[in-house]
């Protein structure tokens, strides 16, 4: 009987599988997010370099000494105002983050409007004891602008009505609203001396919620031409919940990994995040083969640094609460190899 490696899948459970078996899944991984996006499938040195990292007896895997790369994280600093600081520091000096992230726990621009006078102080505070790049984050969180919990008719009400332009002029008025929080925000984050934005999971919502994540990008960028600005995708195909919007005559619904960083570029974001979601029925390996296809074709046009997103059901990561080291060190080796991003 053919030996069975440990690996996982999309959940973080464990499982055997066959070289042979892994193999097939990679092709299949591959193949199947080639056609989605209409890229070329990885090729067979690819494969067989992905097969070496998933058949590997060894606990933790690991780019070769001198392949390291840039780590920037959402997330960091998440405990109470009065101990977030002393969390940032953590992350510094104990877990190697390259970038650091101050956030609200109500993970949202709208809200974090606010209480800008507070997060702008612990910003300054937060500054005095760090040297890695502190920057700010929230979600556009273009949803939140719609009935009960904003002033817009809700869409999502609106479209199973059948009332496709009410639904369509509610989004368009919502990204207003956004916009104008977004970049408030970042007035006083810039004030208050954050080196940076992250305008996180862009396009939850659909076109809509990407089109106001890029016009708040665009307007930042042209009030502030130094400002550090991170752009990170909600999922690898644009939603569209509108279905017209356009950005630079563009149309966002249905845009791929590689079409949603040339609109990031365009807009003047300094660091993409693309982000593929995860089949948590399909093993570890195959959704690995599946992110690496999508994400591939932005690397041969990137003109800003590519960090895709490897958190909790992303990237190849299981979705798990504390996904396993064997799968995300295997997740993060196989994405800087194959696609020699920039960062994660």
């Amino acid at each position: 009987m053919e030996h069975r490696v440990r690996t996982r899948l999309g959940d973080g459970s464990s499982t055997r599988m066959t070289r042979a078996e892994i193999r097939a899944d990679l092709i299949a991984g591959s193949e199947i997010g080639a056609r989605r996006a209409k890229a070329p499938p990885l090729e067979d040195h690819e494969i067989g370099h992905l097969v070496d990292i998933f058949t590997s007896e060894a606990r933790f895997s690991a780019v070769d000494m001198g392949a390291e790369v840039v780590l920037s994280f959402d997330g960091s600093g998440n405990l109470d105002a009065g101990t977030r600081v002393d969390e940032l520091v953590g992350y510094q000096n104990h877990l190697g983050a390259d970038t650091l992230e101050l956030y609200a726990i109500d993970y949202s621009y709208k809200a974090v409007k606010t209480i800008l006078t507070f997060e702008a102080q612990t910003m300054k505070n937060a500054q005095f004891g760090l040297i890695a790049p502190l920057q700010y984050g929230a979600m556009p969180d273009l949803g939140r602008y719609s009935m009960p919990d904003g002033p817009i008719p809700n869409w999502a009400e609106l479209l199973p009505q059948g009332r496709i332009a009410e639904a369509r002029e509610a989004q368009v008025e919502a990204i207003e609203h956004a916009v104008a929080d977004m970049v408030y925000v970042a007035d006083g984050m810039w004030e208050a001396g954050a080196d940076g934005m992250d305008f996180d999971t862009a396009g939850a919502a659909g076109d809509g919620d990407l089109l106001a994540a890029l016009t708040a990008v665009e307007k930042i960028r042209g009030r502030y031409p130094g400002y550090g600005i991170e752009l990170g995708m909600a999922s690898e195909c644009t939603l569209g919940m509108h279905g017209e919007l356009t950005y630079r005559g563009e149309r966002l619904a249905g845009m791929w990994p590689k079409d949603q960083l040339r609109m990031a570029q365009a807009a003047g974001a300094t660091i993409f995040g693309p982000a593929v979601n995860v089949n948590t029925t399909k093993s570890v390996a195959w959704n690995v083969a599946r992110a690496c296809t999508l994400i591939k074709p932005c690397m041969e046009i990137a003109e800003i640094p590519v960090h895709p997103n490897v958190g909790m059901g992303v990237g190849g990561v299981p979705m798990s609460p504390y996904p396993p080291v064997d799968a995300t060190s295997r997740v993060s080796r196989a994405l800087v190899d194959i696609l020699g991003c920039d960062g994660l």
